[in-house]
């Protein structure tokens, strides 16, 4: 492949593309002087680079310089990527488990995936992996950046991470085949809990599938839904929509724009609240994106639910995986999505309704307060002091307190206390009984 056989071919391609119009004539004489300069550069790199170059990698750096320069999301994608990038859509591929984008030359994590190494290892959203075994990320493009990070399962990779707050530190993560159980549903009292980890093919069918779960076991006793988004990292546009729709009987859910002024498109609710307009809060967090701020902002807008924890992740724009020849393909930024009330959450995410941090709470002890029982000659005192007396003669005789573990039993380990559940599930609580108590 020569100089003018690589710029006759570019030339067609832009002929191609360009309308044959008047206006357009001065824009392509400007476009054929640089793809001039193009093969310039191309042949001079090929013949005079210290080392010898294919054809195939220089035009594939060429076009990946070009997509991602446009924006963070936009990339080139040969074919073992592209297969790679169809088999994670299904629910299952190799790798650490994060979802990752780019940001000021770094990679930056949107959000770990659920029981992968990524996540068991304590990467965090808003993370920036700076350094991998050692070597810089910064010069990479974020496809090259993430086939680094993939290997053989059992491999350990060393990452350098740069948290907000903190030194930079290493984490050595083990590769694994990462497995996504996309939909995890479960009982807490009479309120039922969904979490999506990612919006594959499976999210849609599963949140059904938990909700079907929920009325067979409480039936008209289930109180309330909790809808656990945060650390999604979004997915399929079609799934975030069909989640949505579960929860709406009508009404726009999300609207896309692209350049082009006939590319708009609205997708709406279609008839059926499968919640059967049961109370919902959905908690989001930082690393909530993309698919998940959809839910949330269709939710939100037509006051289906309550949102609750903190900004989203602010990914309001739609790829388009467009296939090329040989097997690759390029993810173009081709639109950008909007709520049903009009607002574009591109770089600003979804505010929730009530913000609430993820806490600690600690019990508070305040030591022993008298009470008015336990004044001299307080009415209806005869009973407690009965038994107070007789609490007093089982003490003396060697009885063991209720409140000290038996000998030779481990004390039960205490679960780690979720604090922006425990508020979701309060606030629902406290909406089932105001409910019981105006129906009473």
């Amino acid at each position: 492949m020569n100089r003018q056989s690589i710029a006759a071919a570019l030339v067609v391609l832009i002929s191609l593309a360009l309308p044959l119009t008047a206006a357009t004539e001065s824009r392509r004489s400007d476009t054929y002087r640089q793809l001039d300069l193009f093969s310039t550069v191309f042949e001079r790199v090929r013949a005079s680079y210290v080392e010898e170059v294919t054809d195939d990698k220089l035009v594939s750096a060429a076009i990946n310089g070009m997509l991602s320069r446009l924006d963070p999301h936009s990339s080139y994608m040969d074919a073992k990527t592209f297969r790679e990038m169809q088999v994670q859509t299904r629910g299952q591929f190799g790798g650490l488990g994060i979802e990752v984008t780019m940001e000021k030359g770094f990679v930056k994590v949107v959000s770990p995936i659920d029981d992968t190494p990524a996540a068991r290892a304590g990467i965090e959203p808003n993370d920036f992996i700076t350094h991998i075994d050692g070597k810089a990320v910064l010069g990479l493009s974020l496809s090259e950046a993430v086939e680094k990070m993939r290997g053989k399962v059992g491999s350990k990779i060393r990452i350098t991470i740069r948290r907000i707050g903190q030194a930079p530190f290493d984490v050595t993560i083990t590769r694994a085949v990462i497995r996504i159980r996309t939909v995890r549903a479960r009982l807490e009292g009479n309120i039922g809990y969904v979490r999506i980890t990612s919006f594959n093919e499976r999210a849609a069918s599963g949140a059904k599938a938990a909700l079907e779960k929920f009325k067979k076991q409480l039936g008209g006793k289930l109180a309330g839904i909790v809808l656990d988004l945060r650390n999604n990292p979004g997915g399929l546009l079609d799934q975030s929509i069909a989640v949505s729709d579960i929860f709406l009987s009508k009404g726009e859910i999300v609207s896309t724009r692209g350049r082009q002024a006939n590319s708009a498109q609205r997708f709406n609710a279609r008839a059926g609240d499968l919640a059967q307009g049961l109370p919902i809060v959905v908690l989001i967090n930082g690393g909530s994106a993309s698919a998940s701020e959809i839910v949330a902002g269709a939710l939100q807008d037509h006051r289906r639910a309550i949102i609750l924890g903190t900004r989203s992740f602010g990914k309001g724009s739609v790829q388009t995986i467009i296939p090329l020849r040989q097997g690759s393909a390029m993810r173009l930024t081709t639109a950008r999505y909007y709520t049903p009330s009009g607002r574009s959450i591109q770089a600003k995410g979804i505010e929730p309704d009530i913000i609430v941090e993820q806490a600690k709470v600690e019990t508070i002890k305040t030591g022993s307060q008298r009470r008015e029982a336990d004044l001299r000659g307080a009415l209806d005192t005869k009973k407690k002091e009965a038994e107070k007396a007789k609490g007093g003669a089982a003490g003396k005789s060697g009885g063991t307190s209720g409140t000290k573990p038996e000998a030779g039993k481990a004390v039960a380990k205490a679960k780690p206390q979720d604090y922006q559940l425990a508020r979701a599930l309060d606030l629902l609580r406290g909406l089932a009984f105001y409910k019981s108590r105006a129906v009473n």
